[in-house]
């Protein structure tokens, strides 16, 4: 027995020495890899003078041993590669999500024997999926998503029978439907997200199969082909299935509608086809139904309004016709419903607006929607975002519902609306305002400056009138204000004043005039998009324009501004960078993206108004055509190198073309006609590779025309017509070898005289016989005047006779 005592004694404390050890050892491993890391701040208690299961991010076991690593969003920035996976025996967890974590998965991860739950997404790994992980006898997790990795070794990817959950998505994965999935599955597999990569291919028809126990599929944005299999139908545990952005075709299969366990199915941007089955009105646990943009050619099928648990309908971009069926109002619990670009034009049943009284989402733009807005929208006390774009909708606005508590977004744009704006639209807590394109009336209420959350306002294209508002207001979040193609008066709005958030301006095309003031350069100084277009501006053009250094598009023409082009243009710093630096690239239409249609802005882009519908497009250009603009063009103006647009057309500047002009290459669009620009035009010229629109003509050039690169495909001599010194292609005028432009330039200034002596004699003789023959033709036409005048010529010549008699 004392022995026996001896000898347990012994193994006990030989098992404390080896737990120790064990625990030092986890400790200098993690130490090691930390030590290659960049510094992260949240490891600061990583020290071997604190016990390592105080450490943050570490959890352990009663032994000592670590169990888990929760080191999520830390700011680790690092690899893998000096993490000692063998000494963490014990270890369950492993969670490094949202981190910056570089490089490859080490194959050696397979040494962890207990391991169930490995977190490695959003970080920056690279390199193919290891099939190691396989080799992990216990993981029940993988999460490998957003990352950069790609396909393993199919082959060598074996089977996981512990595998619950595998998470993909958004990674660099390619091919077919991959093998080593449906070899990693098995009847645990509940959750399966293959989204966000770029397979192609048929879906299989074996996964029903493989994991028959899925609840989760997400197969979203890759490019599977084919129809989508039937054989989906018999994962009846399944409550989300999402294969939305892919090439799928082959319609809507029937037998989704005994999938009973559905929650939520997203079918939208897939070329289908077909109809909506009215077995999906079986669904009736469903709660989030997506079938836009299917290419779905229908009316709505009666059978959907059973889905009366429904939260979410979306139906857009699709070819429904007719009306939205009265039995959609057994839908009580509809929260978002989109209908938006079909070819609805049927009013909504007046069921559906009474019974939908918890709707937050309701958008019905681009439809063909008649008659009024209804009035029951008022009675929607819980709506946020209402849009009604692209109707039918004539009338008024009901008074009551732009003032609902909760009402953020409010589209009602391209309609045949009429009246004012209700004034208790100053009561709303809108951030986005958009009724353009309409008929509406009066002046714009002065308390819309007061709206402190509003960040986007389009009132254009509308028969508002009278002058702007003042406005006291300072908390301003404005950023977008069009208010263009209307019959505003007076001068530049002093409201603007308060307005240092404000991207986009555009005024254009109404009757504002006087200057602009000088404080728009330090009280506006976010502006990108200035458009005062077609006013009656007048005065100089204020330098202080020059200190928008985001500015991208400026539109002072068809105004009347007079002196010079402000030197300091060439400081406009946002017009300086290369186009490929993405900074170039402006919204122009901030806060768009909030309502689900395209909005736009028209400029006049190489010789034509252009409607600019994208939210980005990179848009850089100064037009200042049509103006009383004199002196020379700045020479600093080929600074702005990422010019793709430059209009200073129908002017009095004179003196030369500057002679750096080829630096602006990214230039698209140059027009500098009706001026009284002279000398030759710059060989640089022909460096303007990007060039497809030229206008020089009507002016005082002379000398010989560039030659070379783009210019040789512009060979339109109308884009040169009316320089009567100029010569050689693509004008039919050939140049004398020993002429220049000195000579050229005095010739052309010596028949510009001899011209002008023509003209003073011919129109001298056109007057002599215009008179002449005003004169005859009176005297010839009027009885009474001919009368007098022959009686009066036989007076003179009685008289005369009775002098000669007399002598």
């Amino acid at each position: 027995m004392a022995m026996l005592f001896l000898i347990s004694v012994f193994l006990l404390l030989c098992t404390a020495k080896a737990t120790g050890l064990a625990a030092e050892t986890e400790a200098e491993a993690l130490l090691r890899w930390r030590s290659t890391l960049k510094g992260p701040n949240s490891l600061s208690t990583w020290s071997i003078a604190n016990p390592t299961c105080s450490w943050y991010g570490v959890a352990c076991d009663h032994g000592g041993h670590v169990t888990e690593l929760e080191l999520a969003t830390s700011g680790i920035d690092g690899t893998l590669d000096a993490f000692y996976f063998a000494a963490f025996q014990n270890l369950t967890t492993i969670n490094l999500s949202g981190n910056f974590l570089v490089g490859a998965i080490p194959a050696n991860i397979s040494m962890l024997p207990t391991l169930t739950v490995l977190v490695l997404s959003g970080n920056n790994l690279t390199g193919a999926i290891p099939y190691q992980l396989s080799k992990l006898p216990r993981i029940a997790k993988l999460n490998l998503g957003y990352n950069r990795l790609t396909i393993p070794e199919d082959a060598r990817f074996s089977h996981m029978p512990s595998l619950e959950v595998l998470s993909l998505s958004n990674n660099h994965l390619n091919g077919t439907f991959p093998q080593f999935i449906l070899n990693s599955t098995s009847l645990r597999m509940q959750y399966l997200d293959l989204s966000g990569n770029a397979f192609s291919g048929p879906l299989p028809n074996s996964l029903p199969e493989m994991a028959p126990n899925l609840r989760y599929l997400d197969l979203s944005s890759n490019g599977f082909c084919g129809p989508i299999p039937h054989s989906l139908s018999r994962l009846q545990k399944l409550s989300k299935l999402s294969v939305a952005m892919n090439n799928l075709t082959g319609g809507i299969p029937e037998e989704l509608g005994v999938m009973s366990g559905l929650e939520e199915l997203d079918l939208g941007s897939n070329p289908l086809g077909g109809t909506v089955p009215a077995s999906l009105g079986q669904l009736q646990r469903l709660q989030i139904l997506n079938v836009s943009d299917a290419g779905l050619v229908s009316t709505l099928p009666t059978e959907l309004g059973n889905l009366t648990g429904l939260q979410l309908m979306d139906l857009s971009r699709n070819h429904f016709v007719g009306s939205l069926p009265p039995s959609y109002s057994r839908m009580r619990e509809i929260r978002q419903f989109s209908i938006n670009g079909n070819y609805i034009n049927v009013s909504i049943p007046p069921e559906i607006l009474s019974n939908w009284t918890d709707i937050q989402a309701f958008d019905v733009a681009n439809n063909m929607l008649p008659g009024s807005i209804p009035l029951q929208i008022s009675n929607w006390t819980k709506l946020e975002y209402l849009d009604l774009f692209g109707n039918k909708f004539t009338g008024s606005i009901p008074v009551d519902m732009v003032s609902l508590p909760l009402l953020l977004t409010l589209g009602a744009s391209k309609n045949h609306l009429t009246g004012t704006l209700p004034l208790n639209i100053c009561n709303a807590s809108l951030q986005f305002l958009a009724i353009s394109d309409n008929r509406l009336e009066g002046e714009l209420p002065g308390c819309l400056w007061n709206l402190k959350n509003l960040v986007l306002m389009d009132l254009s294209s509308n028969s508002l009138s009278g002058e702007f508002p003042i406005s006291s207001n300072n908390e301003s979040s404005l950023i977008t204000l069009h208010l263009s193609n209307n019959n505003f008066s007076g001068s530049f709005p002093t409201a603007l004043k308060n307005l240092n958030k404000l991207v986009v301006l555009d005024l254009g095309h109404n009757k504002i005039s006087g200057e602009i003031p000088s404080w728009i350069g330090g009280s506006n100084p976010l502006l990108s998009i200035l458009r005062l277009r077609s006013n009656m501006f007048n005065g100089s053009i204020p330098w202080q324009i020059s200190q928008l250094s985001h500015l991208q598009l400026l539109d002072l023409a068809e105004n009347n501004f007079t002196g010079s082009i402000p030197g300091s243009f060439a400081n406009l710093s946002s017009m300086q960078r290369e186009i490929t630096d993405m900074s170039v690239f402006i919204d122009l239409y901030p806060g768009a993206e909030s309502l689900n249609h395209p909005y736009y802005i028209d400029i006049v882009w190489k010789g034509r108004e252009h409607t600019f519908q994208e939210i980005y497009q990179h848009v850089i250009g100064i037009d200042l055509s049509s103006n009383f603009l004199s002196g020379e063009i700045p020479s600093k103006l080929a600074n702005l190198r990422s010019l793709q647009l430059l209009n200073i057309s129908r002017n009095y500047l004179s003196d030369g073309i500057p002679k750096d002009i080829g630096n602006l290459k990214f230039l698209e669009s140059l027009d500098l006609s009706w001026n009284k620009l002279s000398g030759p035009i710059p060989p640089s010229i022909s460096n303007l590779t990007s060039l497809s629109k030229l206008n020089l003509s009507n002016n005082l050039l002379s000398g010989e025309i560039p030659a070379g690169n783009q210019l040789q495909t512009l060979d339109d001599p109308s884009i040169y017509s009316n320089n009567l010194g100029l010569c050689g292609l693509p004008l039919k005028i050939p140049c004398s070898n020993d002429s220049s432009p000195t000579t050229t330039v005095e010739g052309l200034k010596e028949h510009h005289q001899e011209l002008e002596t023509l003209w003073l004699y011919l129109m001298v003789t056109a007057g002599t016989v215009f008179g002449f023959w005003l004169w005859f033709g009176a005297l010839f036409l009027c009885n009474a005047w001919r009368f007098a005048f022959f009686s009066r010529v036989d007076a003179m010549q009685q008289k005369v006779m009775q002098n000669m008699k007399c002598t």
